[in-house]
């Protein structure tokens, strides 16, 4: 199972960018609980607490965008180590103040500048799509293998952020993440053999990444899928606490990662043939179904094992949700189409996370299951209404490949599943081989 992921990190420099990467995006796993942990012990306010994390997710949302655009166009290094700087300096800043109780508005300032930063993740693939350029079943395992690496990040990010905070200092769930940010950052952006070349301005491919087709409704189906994660997380610390074990929500959570982290290694060991948009569309769907069973469990236990099949559906979808932005997309807005939807679905999580604590204070845990359940139908909703427009992004680029090729024109584009197999210029894989 494990031998197409020893080849794709065989290549010159894959094992160490992906390793500095995996140190640089630990911080999105703990930042957000890492805040809200210090501020309400040091304050005593959990709703000073969410309102500061949310101050700093929205940071992050809005500027996010603006520097991915900014290392398509100027590269990695050149654009992401004065936001690693800004980010650093504003997490610093926060610490201070918190060990300080200064006043609430003095959080908000340094949240707004501690969310200054890119997206590690993003800035990863797009390093995979320019090594591995030319072998699309070398760059569907290593997108699985982030996918598998993101949920290994979240089962030991907030677990940590959690013991540092309530058995060393409640400041110490931002202190290690700051120190994950500067150091795995600062290794990754000294690799510059691996790193992309820069887009010239005159193929930057349009003036946003939103006007490319179908990048909208991409959008939509992960700020619903966010929403999804978001809700669950709050319900099941909820329900948590209403089954007395309060304390095994975090691992419940893990149990859900788990399950995806399973899965995602598994998907990546295999060949696909179904075209992505059918691939993402099914995964959607499980993912809805599943959590659906969520509002009618009636013990921890029971919730775990739902959790842990379910977190199957999450890897797969978000590995393929990634592999379409690449066919939507100009080449030279990779990091900022990413960026864009790894933005949206850290924005769903706090839509969903804040709607379903508004219900849970009402009506309990279970009254937060039902976000999720209404979170999983809109993101399906949301799917369907954009198969149309991701069907033909993908046929568009299988026209482009099979030009390279060496197809005229005026050829028709052969039936999906066969098309998906035809190589383009730069040779063969084993699927390719078959046709």
């Amino acid at each position: 199972m494990f031998r197409p992921y020893r080849e794709v990190l065989s290549r010159p420099g894959a094992l160490a960018f992906s390793a500095a990467g995996v140190i640089a995006r630990l911080p999105i796993s703990m930042v957000g609980i890492g805040v809200v942990l210090a501020v309400s012990s040091i304050y005593g306010s959990y709703a000073m607490a969410g309102r500061v994390s949310a101050v700093l997710i929205v940071s992050s949302a809005i500027t996010a965008p603006l520097i991915a655009r900014a290392v398509d166009r100027y590269g990695q290094a050149r654009a992401m180590f004065p936001a690693l700087a800004t980010c650093a300096t504003g997490m610093v800043a926060l610490i201070v103040a918190l060990v300080a109780e200064a006043p609430e508005p003095v959080l908000y300032v340094t949240a707004v500048v501690a969310g200054v930063s890119g997206q590690f993740g993003s800035l990863v693939r797009a390093r995979w799509t320019y090594v591995l350029r030319g072998d699309s079943n070398a760059l569907h395992t290593a997108y699985s293998l982030e996918a598998a690496l993101d949920e290994l990040v979240f089962i030991i990010g907030p677990a940590a952020a959690t013991l540092l905070a309530t058995g060393v200092t409640p400041t110490a769930g931002i202190v290690v993440p700051l120190v994950a940010t500067v150091v795995g950052g600062t290794w990754f952006l000294l690799q510059r053999r691996t790193q992309p070349p820069p887009t010239p301005r005159h193929d930057a491919g349009g003036p946003s990444i939103l006007a490319a087709p179908g990048m909208v409704l991409l959008i939509g189906v992960f700020l619903a899928m966010g929403a999804i994660f978001g809700a669950t997380d709050v319900a099941t610390v909820a329900f948590a606490e209403e089954e007395g074990r309060k304390s095994m929500a975090g691992l419940i959570l893990a149990v859900f990662a788990a399950g995806s982290l399973v899965s995602g290694l598994l998907y990546g060991a295999r060949r696909w043939v179904q075209p992505l948009w059918v691939r993402f569309a099914i995964g959607m769907v499980l993912l809805a179904v599943g959590v659906s069973f969520f509002f009618v469990v009636n013990s921890l236990w029971a919730l775990a094992a739902v959790m842990f099949v379910t977190g199957f559906a999450i890897a797969p979808t978000l590995i393929n949700g990634n592999g379409l932005v690449q066919e939507l997309v100009a080449p030279g807005r990779l990091t900022e189409g990413l960026t864009w939807v790894g933005t949206s679905l850290g924005v769903g999580v706090s839509i969903g996370s804040s709607i379903a604590g508004a219900r849970i204070d009402a009506h309990g845990s279970h009254a937060g299951f039902l976000v999720v359940v209404i979170a999983g139908g809109a993101a399906v909703v949301a799917t369907l209404a954009s198969l149309r427009t991701l069907r033909a992004g993908h046929r568009a680029r299988l026209s482009d490949e099979l030009a390279r090729a060496g197809h005229t024109a005026d050829e028709p584009v052969p039936d999906e599943r066969v098309a998906d197999r035809v190589v383009d210029a730069d040779g063969p894989s084993d699927l390719h081989r078959d046709t």
